[in-house]
């Protein structure tokens, strides 16, 4: 079978693991990206962004001649069969999803294809929305399509949304536990199954309303299972309960399931925060209740709070002492500090006067960028040795394993006052203590 040509539109996290993934597969890709910078960056062989195991799938790929980059939107449009929308959807003031970009594409395909059509006689384009969009989003498309396509063919919309998780996204493109195709037409269908005809997973075929709603669902149910231990953790801490074994007896239900049950300082990142608020913000145009995820997001937002309130039990006065944040990103292997739990933690910390060292292993450079002023009242330091040292206090805030590698005796030895609050139940408390925590803590 001759594979799909296929255009990528955004070389962003999604539309750049994707192509990657795709091109490994024997696929040939023609990715679109405006940003120059970023442009060049990948034309070099380099992502603007760190994910394992992505840069040398890349590197293979580009070897075989099997992916290019271009900010040549008309001959993306004019070569490929079958074209993927990558681009984001941030969220609006009022929590919905800023569509602007997706619709922005869907103008540049229509125009490159009229001006195609005028000239060939063929099958028109399937358009493939892989971002995540509110429910009716590919409707709206095909009827935009439809309205001021003049000339431009038949051109079908499809939505086939990514799961991709951070720190593990081309592990999970490569054997993903479904895919979902939401499409009207079976051109689009046999098209997609023709991508995918190499995945070994359940493949669920419908329409795009109920592609976009899966997509939605999935991520807010799993930000409840979070926010739901959060609070577990919580009355845990105020019952003398152990909310580590509370969490694991919990997860040996098959129902319940041990993945996204583990306390800590709360979800972060590009993903479940906007996709929640979206997901609010649909509900409340519906005029359906959505206080279950509202209260989802309020748990999460109080997290740093709840942190706060630990640190002045334990330390008692913060103004004035060394306090080191060990972790940057809002979970590992990414370099991703978008809406992270550091942020919060590190600002709380300033206004109680207290000095703020960090130290992140792939994160410290996006943190500077995204938050300038906050950076320039912190002290980043060039490993985590060089943090801890002299400090009264340790918060880890990330699950690095190089973390877990640490001498935490050769850190408590050179700190002023040994004492480290694991924000995330990742490391061995008895092992803390055994280091010279003394007065080691969790939340």
């Amino acid at each position: 079978m001759v594979n799909v040509e296929i255009a990528v539109f955004g070389a962003g996290y999604v539309g750049l693991v994707t192509a990657v993934c795709l091109a490994s597969q024997g696929h040939r890709l023609c990715v679109v990206e405006k940003d120059r910078a970023k442009l060049d960056k990948l034309r070099s062989g380099h992502a603007a962004f760190y994910e394992p195991e992505l840069e040398g799938m890349l590197a293979d790929a580009a070897g075989a001649d099997r992916i290019h980059f271009t900010n040549n939107s008309g001959d993306a449009v004019h070569s490929a069969d079958l074209l993927f929308v990558c681009v984001g959807t941030p969220p609006l003031p009022d929590g919905s999803a800023d569509l602007s970009q997706v619709e922005e594409v869907m103008k540049t395909i229509l125009k490159h294809e009229t001006e195609r059509k005028k000239h060939e006689e063929d099958k028109g384009k399937l358009v493939v929305i892989k971002s995540t969009v509110p429910v009716g989003t590919a409707y709206r498309l095909k009827r935009m399509a439809d309205l001021y396509g003049n000339g431009a063919g038949e051109i079908e919309v499809a939505s086939n949304p990514e799961f991709l998780r951070e720190g593990s996204a081309v592990r999970d493109f490569m054997q993903p536990d479904r895919i979902v195709i939401g499409t009207s037409g079976e051109r689009g269908e046999a098209m997609l199954r023709s991508v995918y005809r190499n995945f070994d997973c359940p493949v669920l075929v419908t329409d795009t309303n109920t592609a976009e709603m899966i997509k939605y669902a999935s991520n807010s149910f799993l930000a409840t299972k979070i926010s739901f231990i959060n609070m577990i953790s919580d009355l845990c801490d105020k019952v003398q309960a152990d909310i580590s074994i509370v969490a694991a007896g919990m997860g040996y239900d098959k129902r319940i399931g041990e993945q996204f049950l583990k306390a800590g300082i709360g979800f972060g990142g590009s993903c479940f925060p906007k996709d929640l608020s979206a997901l609010t913000a649909v509900g409340r145009k519906h005029h359906v209740k959505v206080e279950l995820l509202e209260q989802v997001i309020g748990v999460n937002r109080d997290r740093p709070l709840r942190l706060m309130e630990k640190l002045k039990e334990e330390m008692w006065v913060l103004k004035g002492k060394t306090i080191v944040l060990l972790g940057l990103t809002f979970k590992p292997n990414t370099d991703d500090v978008r809406d992270c739990p550091a942020a919060s933690v590190a600002e709380r910390l300033l206004k109680e006067q207290a000095n703020v060292v960090a130290y992140d292993p792939a994160g410290m450079a996006n943190f500077k960028s995204l938050y300038p002023e906050l950076s320039a009242r912190i002290r980043f330091a060039d490993d985590a040795y060089e943090a801890c040292r002299r400090s009264d206090g340790i918060v880890l805030l990330t699950e690095w394993p190089v973390f877990k590698e640490l001498d935490w005796g050769r850190i408590s030895a050179n700190m002023e006052a040994p004492f480290l609050l694991d924000a995330r139940h990742f490391l061995e408390e008895a092992k803390l203590k055994q280091a010279g925590f003394i007065r080691g803590s969790r939340t």
